[in-house]
């Protein structure tokens, strides 16, 4: 089981990583494609050593089945 605190760092890094790549407004969804998320996401966690790929995978597939809802865009809430 991951580390609480090392989960909620990444998922920082992430929302940061959002804001930073997007091409939305300021103020606005921070949507970033899912593909560049994942990618990061995945560099992340794998640099972390506490998720285990099990864990990225599951939560990878959670954030897709949402960003294909919104044309594989993927929103900080979806996480």
């Amino acid at each position: 089981i991951s580390c609480r605190n090392c989960l909620q760092s990444l998922l920082s890094s992430m929302k940061q990583a959002c804001e930073i790549l997007t091409r939305d407004p300021d103020g606005g969804a921070a949507r970033i494609p899912y593909e560049t998320f994942s990618f990061l996401y995945s560099y992340l966690a794998s640099i972390d050593g506490e998720i285990s790929e099990t864990e990225i995978n599951a939560f990878l597939e959670e954030v897709k089945e949402q960003a294909d809802k919104h044309h594989g865009m993927v929103l900080i809430r979806h996480f």
